[in-house]
């Protein structure tokens, strides 16, 4: 017996007759293409520049210029390897989404890249495709929505799983300077180092240096292999990084909210109510996250500055009191100014992050401030609750396979702390 069409949680069917179909808009190829060479450009930029072999390999006969820059074979092989294995995951991520689109007959556009080579580490913010048309069926949405991770999941794996096969030893590090520590314990010891050092002050980074964190997938991959580098120094290495990125990318689109990719996915799972509890419930949760996160990084630095102003008893409430208050902010609007949840919400967050902030390895693992700008962009740009369907008819079982399956993927994918200084 088939299920009715319309349960009560999803928007009702319109009554209203349906609408000429207007002409596909035809895409300026030359605009894709010029897109698309100017991120291979940029990424490939991006990764001479964190594979940091810079000033090495002057007697190679072959010498490259890019972007009036003198480069050397070996450096621009670095960004190739770099940019064309995030070049490649995105495609296929976004032809994922294109392919179903046209599967149903919707009228969608090619992929628009997006390059931006400056104060950007990665050499792109990704690339869109735009849906000329509201997608009118459950069923179809579901298909588009989960298409591209899918297809992107799998050239991640690939990318990634090649970059493991092709380890370098450990020597690899001998090309790069300002790692004085690591290399000195390789040359003792052919390993690297189990604690991570500490950098020179003179070091060009200032002391710090950039972390990826770790997630499910990586972790159970890299236990297979051997001279696997340490989070603290995978970005050295491209198709590492490359392959990383597309885990961490596939997990962002996985975010069950709003009309991100696990947006359509929870929705056409679980449907309009419980997409709607869990989409906030999520989010309420990278909120904590990024509570933890503000007052264990900046906590006892608004606290001296307030204590400058000679507030006595008052200075170590300073940042309490400012991640109260944007929380509060935060939680307004995920809840709508309903105060039975924003009120046991935010006591709730900050009572969690008093007792991270006594247990340090809890603060220092689930703490990352971060989340707050992710929020910001979910609630501003992105929103939380998904739009209505026109018309509904509940997932197959093979669909609903897939969106576990999905859901599988974006926790193998996610981490808490994906990129951190230290």
């Amino acid at each position: 017996m088939e299920p009715r069409n319309e349960p009560p949680d999803f928007h009702e069917r319109s009554s209203s007759p349906p609408r000429r179909r207007k002409p596909e808009a035809k895409d300026r190829y030359w605009l894709h293409l010029l897109l698309f060479v100017a991120t291979l450009a940029s990424t490939i930029f991006a990764g001479i520049q964190m594979t940091g072999r810079f000033g090495l390999y002057e007697t190679e006969a072959a010498l490259f210029t890019l972007f009036g820059l003198g480069f050397t074979q070996t450096m621009l092989l670095d960004g190739l390897r770099f940019g064309g294995g995030l070049l490649l995951f995105l495609t296929v991520h976004e032809f994922g989404h294109y392919f179903a689109a046209k599967s149903h007959g919707i009228a969608t556009s090619l992929p628009y890249y997006i390059p931006f080579p400056v104060l950007n580490p990665i050499g792109t913010f990704g690339a869109v495709i735009r849906i000329r048309e509201p997608i009118p069926s459950l069923r179809k949405l579901f298909d588009v929505g989960a298409a591209g991770p899918l297809a992107g999941f799998v050239v991640a794996v690939a990318v990634l799983l090649y970059g493991l096969f092709t380890l370098p030893p450990p020597s690899y590090l001998f090309d790069l300077a300002g790692h004085d520590e690591v290399l000195g314990h390789i040359r003792e010891f052919g390993t690297f180092p189990e604690e991570m050092p500490s950098l020179p002050e003179d070091n060009p980074m200032g002391g710090m240096r950039l972390v990826v964190g770790q997630t499910p997938l990586y972790w159970l991959l890299t236990q297979f292999f051997q001279d696997v580098p340490p989070m603290y120094e995978m970005y050295h290495y491209p198709y590492l990084f490359a392959g990383w990125l597309g885990l961490f990318f596939t997990a962002l689109n996985l975010l069950p909210v709003g009309q991100l990719d696990g947006g359509h996915v929870m929705y056409a799972l679980v449907g309009k109510k419980w997409h709607a509890r869990i989409a906030r419930g999520f989010v309420a949760l990278l909120l904590v996250s990024a509570s933890v996160g503000f007052m264990y990084e900046a906590g006892a630095e608004i606290t001296a500055a307030a204590a400058s102003f000679n507030l006595g008893w008052l200075a170590p409430l300073a940042p309490w009191l400012a991640v109260s208050l944007i929380l509060y902010l935060f939680l307004r609007s995920l809840f709508k100014d309903d105060l039975r949840l924003i009120v046991p919400a935010l006591l709730a967050t900050v009572l969690f992050t008093a007792v991270a902030l006594a247990i340090e390895p809890i603060a220092q693992s689930v703490g990352y401030s971060g989340w707050f700008v992710w929020c910001l962009l979910i609630m501003a740009l992105i929103k939380t609750d998904h739009p209505p369907v026109l018309h509904y008819k509940p997932l197959s079982p093979t669909r609903r396979k897939m969106a576990i399956l999905n859901i599988i993927i974006f926790m193998l994918c996610f981490s808490v702390k994906p990129f951190y200084f230290a």
